[in-house]
Order: C-alpha cells, then structure tokens, then sequence
C-alpha cells in the first residue's frame, strides 16, 4: 500500500530509529519520542515508519510554512498515494466578536483561499475513500468541521447503465451545495449541455461530464474543465463527494430546527428576565434569519455555530474534528505524527481557551446561542484521546513529551551526511549590519545562501529593503505572507534568485535550505520567546546542512538562554566529531532535489517554463468552451503573452497572441 520513493538510502543510524519505532507501534505503546537533531532526517525516518506499519498517518505542523515543506516532501516520497494538505483556508479572517465597552460588533470577515479549500476537501474525500492516505496538517486539523458520518452520506455515486433522472442529479448536487453556472464553470459547480451534464467537483483539478439518453447514463468522461480535452480513459463508476464541509439533509434539519427553537425561547427569555431586552429581541432576530436562509438554502454563513444540533451532539460534547475523519474511517489503526512537538504541542492547548473567551461574550450579549460555544477546537484532553497511537518529533523536545513517553525516546544524533553543528563566533551589536553585509557578500561571491533572524516583522522588512539597496538580492518572510507564497519564496532562495532571506520566528523548526551557510541573529541577548534556550538552538540548527555552516550571534552579554543553548551545540559538535573519526566518516554536503510548489500556477510570480505555458496551447479545445471560459482563458493567455514580451521572449508571445486571436474570432 504505502511505498517509498527516494534516491538515499536509510542510514544505520536512520534504520535503527524507524525500526525502534515500528516496534513500539506494532507492540500498543502509544507514545514516542523521536529526538533527532537537526538535519539527521526526522522527516525521512517517519516515511520510513509510515512504510513499515503501513498506517494511514496525519502528520501535524505547528505553521503553514513548515506543513507545506513537509507536504512536497512527503508527496515525493510516496508518489502513488494520497498524500493531502489541511490548513486554514483564510488569507484573510477577522472572527466574529463583541467589544462591551465599546459596544462595538465585528462582524465575521474572511477571505477563503480557493486552492486551500480544494485540498482540504481532497483530504476528507480521501480519508473516506482510500488507505493509503498521507495528511500533513497545521494545528487546525483541531477544529470543528462536522460529523465524517454525515459528510460520507452527502454522496453523488453514478455508473454507467444507471436509471437516474436528470433532475435527481441536479437536485442532489444542488444539496451536496454544487452551484449551476452555465456561463462561470468553475470549482464546486455544474452545468449542463444538451444531453451532458458537467461537473467539476470542488476536490479536484479535473471535471466529469455525463452523458445521459432517456434517463439512463451510457458514458462517463474525465476532462480538463478550462479546454475540455480528455484527460484519461473513461471511468465505469464516479462517486462526487459535497462541496463544503458543513451540510444538512432536510430530515436532519427539521429535527435540528426545533430544538433550536426551544433553545431559543428558552434563551431569549433569560436575557428578558435580566432586564436585556434588546439581548433577546437581537438573539430572535439573528436565529430566526438564520433558521430561514439554511430552509431556502441548505447553508448560511456561520452555519457551524449550529452544528451541535445537526451533528446530534450534547451540550459540552466535543466537535468533530479531521481527528475524528481518521477514527471513522480506521478506527485505532493509524498513526499521528506531531512535528517539532516542543511548539506544536503548546499550540494545541492553548486554541480552546482563546476561542471559548470570545465565544462567551457573543452569547452573553445576544449575538449567538449558547450552542456557539461547542462550535469550537478540541481542546487538550480530548486531542489527546484521540492520538491513541502518536510519536513526537523534535530536536528539542519538552519535559512533558518525554515523561509522556516514559522510556519510549528514540534518539537519532548523527546526520546522513556527517555534517556537524556549526561553529558559533559572538560579535557585539555595535556595526552588527555593516558586519553582517561584509559576511553576506564573502557567502555571495561563493554562491551561498544565508538567513538573518530579526525581533520583529517590520526589522524584517526594514533590513531587507536596506541589503537591496546595498546590491544584495534579499527577501523577508514572516506571517504576513500569505501561506502557499511562503512555500514558493523558500524554492526561490533554494534556486538562487535570492541570496538572503530575513525573517523572524519562521526562521526556527525543520525548514530544509541545504544552500545555507550562514545563520545570522540579531539581537542575541535580547532575552525572551524568540531568543529562548529552545528558540536559538533550532535556528542555529538552520546552518546544520552544509559543511561551511556558520553562526554569528550579535550580542553585548550572554545570557542564560544563549550559554545553555552555545553548550548544547557545543556538546553535540563533540559527539559529532568523535563519531565521525571513529566511523572514518568525511563530511559532505545534504543534496536535496528542488520540490513542485503546491500551487505554481496561483501563487508563483514567475513566469512558467516556455513549454509548460506553449505546451498547452494545442490542448484549448476551443469548440468546447462557453463564451464566459472563452473570456476567461484569453484574459489568462494575454497576461502570460505580455509577461513574454517584457522578457524579450517573443517568440512564445507570438505564439499565445495566435492562440488568443483564434479564441476572440469564434466569440
């Protein structure tokens, strides 16, 4: 089922880790700790567990960042499996909230990224469809997204020679929450053409068309849904799973809508008795609309605050969460792979307090139902219920991960390449950038990369702008860049279009830049979170993937956080160096093959290969597009045509303006 795909080959050192794990798994202990030092293949080692269990396995990151690097990585590892992304799907969310004092109402304002949304949907339909599922997730894998009971019921399944009405598909791809576009074909749509119907489902890349005669369906095709070409051979069978994540059958609703309204006499009334009418008549107004538009609709936004009743759930009782995806599909046989675990962890706990604040002002005030409160992430107990068979991974693992794994620790502290930790030099603070320029331009000219770690988001943006107008091709990173652009600006720096990145605490856990030979950090004895003991050794660790690592730490004292931090790297480089003598092993650079984006063709500024973009010219069945797909492909084609012409590549422009008169003829 699961089977790697790799150029290297385990380790010994590799080897004995995965199998110690294995054996743990294969004999009922639920918890491990993997501590593996930076660099010495964590990621690789837990593929390799992966193979050998053969379990379905949701690997969590404690940011998109990292969960993105660990997605491509996994998904080349094994290429013949499903191996899925689950994130937060906003760009953009401002939650709903209520500020009493200033009597002031947010309203819940977000903006949903189309492409993550697609892939977290591909990561259910997956779970529930497949075994050889792989889901790399950020810490929201935690959060409600309704019953998988549920969401396995709201099915489309069709075959060939099947009797089926074509309003009874209309009708039920409208409940799965499918939209009819006929002229705006796009994800989580359908629309019909003579005896066609066209589905492009909101998981996936590609688009089912059926064809029906005399209500009886004779062929099923798979086609690209922007040129209509037919991308493989014509399945017997297709199952189209829901659009959203939340949805309601009408039995289920109408069951649901009446203890919504006992709750809301009930809650109404005890805000009347305090003396809050205005509380209670906002509280019927809200309930009363929303109640309407789910009848009309199907869904309206903010549906979740009700899911406790169309789940079935009581009062207090816990959400269902992708969690609970995996337990219905597997029951007890997979696994969960928290990634750099000493940050993860203190992240899953702390998700349910912050939200159940802000939950309870809303019904206090009149904005929700009491219900709104189990609309909510798991919180720390029932997480852990949930990972009855888990494994932490870390180079710095907390105390509470290793007594919660007993004696269960995997060590794993030597790296496949026999690269040491990096030498330290401490300089003062005073002429730490002119200092940091000189270093920078010695790593240039040798065709290196380096990281320069700052204090705050703005220093990061500020120091980049400076090395730019110093000559030096420099890029920031920090939170405020959108998810799947972080991914695309690390293959950037890998590729050498730029040769620093400045960053802020994105800059620690299990990013892989084997170009690196440099780990700057400002500010070193600048004690707190992003300077702590913890913090400094897994960014020093950046430079852990080349022969030349180097650190430089600006610092006027040393703390406690960097003495500790220095005589743990120092202690390692010891038993680094010891080992490598004793097993004549010479050290030598990590080789590591560029990863595909996650999403190139969205979130990529540059501009495609020649022949990805010309390629596919000859594809655009232009006979088969509606004239609103016509708009849009000649708005996309004119758009990579002048980023040709500003490249001086004429000759592809030529092309795409031929392509694009054609299409405009035929409209």
């Amino acid at each position: 089922m699961f089977h790697i795909t790799s150029h290297f080959a385990q380790t010994n050192d590799q080897k004995q880790a995965a199998e110690k794990l294995t054996r743990g798994i294969e004999k009922g202990v639920s918890r491990q700790v993997l501590l593996g030092v930076t660099g010495s293949g964590k990621t690789f080692t837990m593929a390799n567990v992966i193979a050998q269990t053969q379990r379905p396995t949701l690997i969590i990151s404690h940011n998109k960042t990292l969960a993105g690097q660990l997605y491509q990585e996994m998904r080349s590892f094994f290429p013949d499996n499903a191996v899925s992304y689950f994130v937060s799907y906003y760009d953009y969310y401002q939650p709903e909230a209520y500020i009493p004092q200033t009597d002031t109402y947010i309203e819940k304002e977000a903006q949903i990224n189309d492409v993550i949304d697609k892939l977290r949907l591909a990561a259910t339909s997956n779970i529930l469809t497949r075994k050889d599922v792989i889901v790399v997730a950020s810490v929201s894998c935690i959060y409600n997204i309704g019953s998988p009971k549920e969401y396995g019921q709201f099915i489309l399944p069709l075959a060939i020679g099947q009797s089926v009405r074509t309003e009874d598909i209309l009708e039920r791809l409208i409940e799965l929450q499918y939209e009819r576009a006929e002229f705006d074909y796009h994800r989580g749509s359908f629309r019909i053409r003579g005896e066609h119907i066209d589905i492009y489902p909101a998981y996936d890349d590609i688009s089912y068309r059926i064809t029906h005669d005399n209500n009886v369906i004779t062929a099923l095709s798979v086609k690209d849904p922007l040129t209509g070409s037919t991308l493989s051979d014509p399945p017997q069978s297709i199952v189209i799973y829901p659009a959203k994540h939340y949805l309601i059958d009408k039995s289920t609703f109408s069951s649901a809508e009446e203890q919504i309204r006992r709750d809301l006499a009930t809650e109404s009334k005890i805000l009347q008795n305090k003396g809050r009418t205005h509380e209670a008549e906002r509280l019927i107004q809200k309930v009363t609309f929303d109640l309407e538009m789910i009848r009309e609709m199907g869904y309206v936004n903010g549906i979740e605050n009700y899911s406790r009743y169309f789940d079935g759930r009581k009062p207090g009782d816990a959400p269902y969460s992708l969690l609970d995806f995996f337990k219905h599909a597997y029951g007890q046989n997979w696994l969960v792979c928290i990634d750099e675990s000493h940050m993860t962890i203190p992240q899953i706990r702390g998700m349910y307090n912050g939200d159940q604040a802000r939950k309870k002002t809303l019904v206090e005030y009149g904005f929700r139902l009491k219900a709104a409160c189990d609309n909510r992430p798991l919180n720390f107990d029932e997480f852990y219920a949930r990972a009855t068979s888990c494994i932490y991974l870390s180079a710095t693992p907390d105390e509470w991960e290793i007594e919660d794994a007993g004696n269960h620790i995997v060590e794993q502290l030597v790296r496949p390449t026999g690269v040491i930790d990096p030498g330290i030099n401490i300089r003062p603070t005073e002429g730490d950038i002119m200092n940091l320029i000189k270093e920078i331009n010695v790593r240039v000219k040798r065709k290196e990369r380096v990281l320069v770690t700052t204090l705050t988001k703005q220093t990061a943006e500020d120091l980049s702008s400076y090395l730019k107008e110093h000559g030096i091709r420099a890029i920031y990173l920090h939170s405020d860049i959108k998810t799947l652009e972080r991914t695309d600006i690390l293959q950037r720096l890998r590729k050498h279009e730029y040769d620093v990145l400045v960053g802020v605490n994105l800059l620690r856990e299990g990013l892989d830049l084997p170009e690196v030979t440099l780990v700057a950090i400002l500010d070193g004895d600048k004690e707190g979170f992003l300077r702590s003991r913890t913090a400094l050794i897994q960014t020093m660790g950046r430079a852990a993937r080349n022969i030349r690592g180097e650190i430089i730490i600006y610092a006027d004292t040393i703390t406690k956080s960097m003495k500790s931090a220095i005589d743990e790297v120092e202690r390692r480089r010891a038993y680094q160096l010891t080992y490598n003598r004793k097993h004549g092993i010479i050290p030598r650079n990590v080789q590591k093959q560029l990863q595909d984006a996650i999403a190139p063709t969205v979130y990529s500024d540059d501009l495609k290969k020649d022949k990805d973009v010309v390629a596919t010219l000859d594809t655009i069945q232009i006979s088969s597009l509606t004239p609103m797909d016509k708009k849009r492909v000649v708005e996309n084609l004119e758009q990579e045509m002048k980023k040709y012409a500003d490249l001086l590549n004429f000759e592809s422009a030529i092309l795409i303006r031929d392509k694009v008169n054609a299409i405009k003829r035929s409209l």
